[in-house]
């Protein structure tokens, strides 16, 4: 193994406060008053649609489809706030900002390990640019800046084939010396191992005791 990829929100990054406790308050602000448990299911529906969409789009991608895909996930999930576009343009330049991320000092000291240790190190995330404007305010994940592949400028989302080719690319690696560790069974381990990589699942609350490859955390990875 030469390279190992990451995936980025909910393996190495993580929204803080939580999404839904953010999209309630600009709810809020906007003429709506929604319990997060309760945006949390509006979002996850949205979410799952919008990936539906996608896949049946064969998963390619774009930044304008990126920036689509969340106006409509954002509109559907506050439906019944006064602005819609408000909220939209809030949430979107949001999570364009590193202070809407944290970094769990166990990712941060995964990630500095595997660097002494000579891999190459990269990410591979269904995003769009703003990701790259969160990673130059994250200096524990400094390593892997270099080496960021993001689906909106590849033109395709995980799991699709094209997606993978480009990390193996930018590693500099054939796919079977690149590692993926992610948390989506199906954009992160599936579309890796398809693409002839190995793949780590991370499984912490034991979802998917069927995979072979999994971990319930990524201290796993240097233990």
């Amino acid at each position: 193994m030469r390279a190992v990829f990451f995936d980025a929100v909910g393996t190495l990054i993580f929204p803080e406060p939580s999404a839904p406790a953010v999209y309630a308050a600009v709810a809020r602000w906007h003429g709506l008053d929604l319990p997060a448990s309760e945006v949390r299911e509006r979002f996850l529906t949205a979410y799952r649609q919008e990936e539906a969409a996608d896949a049946d789009r064969s998963w390619a991608t774009s930044e304008a489809r990126e920036r689509d895909r969340w106006r409509t996930i954002v509109t559907s999930t506050l439906a019944g706030v006064s602005d819609p576009g408000a909220c939209f343009a809030h949430l979107f330049e949001h999570y364009a900002r590193p202070g809407a991320w944290r970094v769990p000092a166990a990712a941060a000291g995964v990630v500095a390990a595997l660097s002494a240790r000579g891999f190459v190190l990269g990410m591979g995330s269904n995003y769009d640019a703003r990701l790259l404007t969160v990673l130059d305010g994250l200096p524990e994940l400094a390593p892997l800046r270099d080496r960021v592949v993001v689906s909106a400028a590849v033109g395709w989302r995980k799991p699709a084939r094209e997606f993978f080719a480009e990390v193996s690319r930018i590693a500099g690696c054939a796919p079977a010396e690149v590692l993926f560790v992610g948390d989506d069974l199906r954009n992160d381990y599936e579309g890796a191992t398809a693409a002839g990589m190995h793949a780590l699942l991370l499984d912490p609350d034991a979802r998917h005791t069927h995979v072979l490859h999994r971990a319930a955390g990524l201290a796993e990875l240097i233990s």
